[in-house]
């Protein structure tokens, strides 16, 4: 019997000193599902060559410029010599402001993306970029990790069920302690592109984590927030961008909902947590908890759902367990969802969204989301209408 083909997968950013790279390599090789076979981790060669060797790289699939890779590595892989080794898909995990850039260069070539959040620094730029996917053989997948827990799937399956009632609140808070200092003046690069925004794009927090905050909510109500009003601040005079907001939004399906992302918190770790009420039930779920999740019915029945292959859960849930239960799974676990997902729906020739894989699709209403709060925000909190971006048959996401 032959071996299973691998998805051979290239990265750019996540060199010695950056912190998400990591987690992305930790993530792709959890299920045996991707082998990483090239990286041009960072623009200084020798740094690019030490993660690339630390990781059993040769150094002549080491790159300082992407283009060079891109250039070198694709095709059938003649000028590496090695045409069963040759690059598929690529791992984008480099400051927002080069994402779309990089993926329109991959894209072009044949080859699939699978890039960190937000999509970009601007709408405009990732609808330019679904243009390009529209018709194309290269599929893209965009990394809201917090959308590959199995309890958040499970959350997603009784919010739509006849007796949860139709949803009519949500609560999410999303909040951090790590930017309650200046970090930037204090050598964290981290910190200095973050709150940079030519590097980060328009928003700050809500950029970073409030983009985790509004997929989690669209996800689990399978609904699209349609407007909202905004509130972003920062504690520091001269801190370029958000680390602090709050945002009222409404939803195709007629619920309400708060939305607050703070890097400021001092003490938080990332405390993300969201609550979300039906006629008849409310569910909560807490991302430093995340094999539990809460449903507590109107008559004071409480109905604790835990995760684990062998658990009463719905099937999406169950897929996304790898071990029974009491043996917790969490954040790399999740991470590793999403890219066993996309290894999926590559092999098998189905969009992201068949495979449960957030997309094209979740990039533009992500980025529409931040413009529209930085608008409102501008504009003294004025309800602003977020654009529901126009996107082809073939692009479409995860909402039904």
């Amino acid at each position: 019997m032959s071996a299973k083909a691998l998805l051979k997968l290239g990265m750019v950013g996540g060199g010695q000193g950056a912190f998400i790279g990591a987690v992305h390599r930790a993530a792709a090789r959890l299920d045996g599902e991707t082998a990483l076979v090239c990286g041009s981790f960072s623009r200084d060669m020798a740094n690019s060559v030490e993660t690339g060797e630390a990781l059993s790289l040769s150094a002549d699939r080491c790159y300082s410029d992407y283009a060079q890779m891109l250039a070198t590595e694709t095709g059938a892989g003649e000028s590496i010599g090695k045409p069963d080794n040759a690059l598929e898909c690529l791992s984008i995990v480099t400051p927002n402001d080069s994402h779309v850039a990089i993926a329109k260069d991959a894209i072009a070539r044949g080859i699939h993306v699978i890039c960190d959040k937000p999509a970009g620094v601007s709408l405009s730029e990732v609808e330019e970029l679904a243009a390009l996917l529209n018709g194309s053989a290269a599929s893209y997948a965009l990394t809201h990790t917090y959308l590959g827990y199995p309890m958040v799937w499970q959350a997603r399956h009784i919010a739509a069920q006849k007796s949860f009632g139709p949803v009519r609140k949500v609560v999410v808070n999303y909040t951090q302690g790590w930017l309650a200092s200046q970090l930037e003046k204090e050598g964290s690069r981290q910190a200095s592109w973050r709150t940079d925004p030519k590097r980060s794009g328009p928003a700050g927090a809500f950029g970073d984590i409030g983009s985790h905050a509004h997929s989690l909510v669209e996800f689990i109500t399978n609904s699209r927030m349609n407007s909202l009003s905004a509130r972003l601040s920062s504690a520091f005079a001269d801190r370029a961008l958000d680390d602090d907001g709050e945002a009222r939004f409404n939803l195709d399906n007629g619920a309400t909902g708060t939305l607050i992302a703070s890097q400021i918190c001092a003490g938080d770790e990332n405390t993300l947590t969201i609550r979300v009420y039906g006629e008849n039930a409310g569910l909560e779920w807490h991302q430093m908890e995340p094999n539990t999740l809460t449903e507590r019915a109107q008559g004071g029945l409480v109905t604790v759902h835990r995760a684990g292959a062998d658990k009463p859960l719905c099937e999406e849930a169950l897929a996304r367990c790898r071990l029974p239960s009491g043996h917790p799974e969490g954040y790399l676990e999740a991470f590793a969802n999403l890219y066993r997902g996309f290894a999926h729906a590559i092999s098998q020739g189905i969009t992201p969204a068949q495979a449960g894989i957030p997309g094209i699709a979740e990039a533009l209403r992500g980025m529409a989301f931040l413009e529209a709060a930085v608008a409102s925000s501008e504009n003294d909190g004025a309800w602003t209408d977020i654009k529901a971006p126009s996107v082809g048959p073939d692009l479409k996401g995860l909402l039904s």
